[in-house]
């Protein structure tokens, strides 16, 4: 059982695509990761460069576990046997490579976590669950306003959106602004619009293996409370759904019982628990 870890996104692509592309649901993240590595450059997340590996087991040909790494965010983990994630939690720690700490399906963090013990302190950062769409049922009511897309006119407005929403949730702020304009060239980012102006908004990631991710959804905290992201959340998912996507998913964090709530009512159900850790 060996880990192979590389710096060349072709390499990693050519190792362990096919085995990502198997399960784009499990591996929704690392697969829109690399998606926008390969649209944006190497330096998408952060100036120093990516990492990336794959284990394959007793020699065999299939790979069974990979990683992608964007510092500085945790490194992404896919779903892995036994042994597997602590296996790599040596590896890295050998690299004295800096692990800022993980997010994984909660199986294969939590196996990452005791073993990276031995080298350092582990604090759960966010408990995350993905969640995948059924039927979808719109609010009904709808609040005020409709959907449109976003537009470059939109530019400045949503990049304090999406820092907002990044602080919302603890992680890194976004790095410039190419990954937006990408979103609003392609037109993956939904604003609703009530009373002539903008008042929530969610975007979708690229299709891959036809499956979508709704990520992020954001209104501000002045007017919460009112069904703008319920709305909107419903419109970009029904979006994803006529242009062709076959899964539509999205994650919640499990300390907000009022989101999760609403993501039910719109017809999204739980597929797996997710866990962020932090190393020290």
């Amino acid at each position: 059982m060996t880990w192979t870890t590389t710096r060349d996104l072709d390499a990693f692509e050519a190792a362990a695509g096919d085995f990502l592309r198997a399960r784009p649901a499990e591996h929704t993240v690392l697969l829109s990761v690399v998606s926008s590595l390969r649209a944006l450059g190497a330096d998408a997340y952060g100036e120093d460069a990516p990492s990336f590996g794959w284990r394959r087991c007793g020699g065999r040909v299939a790979v069974d576990a990979a990683y992608v790494w964007t510092p500085p965010r945790p490194v992404l983990l896919s779903p892995m046997p036994d042994g597997a994630a602590a296996d790599l939690a040596d590896v890295l720690a050998a690299a004295r490579a800096g692990v800022p700490g993980v997010n994984a399906g909660r199986a294969a963090a939590e196996a990452f976590a005791a073993a990276w013990r031995r080298h350092g302190t582990v604090r759960t950062a966010a408990r995350r669950r993905l969640h995948r769409l059924t039927e979808l049922t719109p609010p009904d009511p709808a609040p005020p306003g409709a959907a449109r897309r976003a537009t470059p006119a939109d530019r400045e407005l949503l990049r304090g959106w999406f820092a907002a929403f990044a602080e919302d949730i603890g992680a890194a702020a976004p790095r410039g602004a190419r990954a937006l304009d990408a979103r609003i060239a392609d037109g993956r980012c939904l604003l609703w619009e009530a009373g002539g102006r903008p008042v929530s908004m969610a975007g979708i990631t690229r299709t891959l293996v036809d499956t979508v991710r709704v990520a992020p959804v954001y209104t501000p905290p002045e007017l919460r409370g009112r069904g703008y992201a319920g709305a909107v959340t419903a419109a970009v998912s029904q979006a994803a759904t006529d242009s062709g996507a076959q899964e539509v998913l999205l994650f919640t964090d499990l300390a907000n019982r009022t989101s999760n709530a609403l993501y039910r009512r719109l017809g999204y159900r739980p597929v797996e628990d997710y866990l962020v850790l932090e190393f020290e």
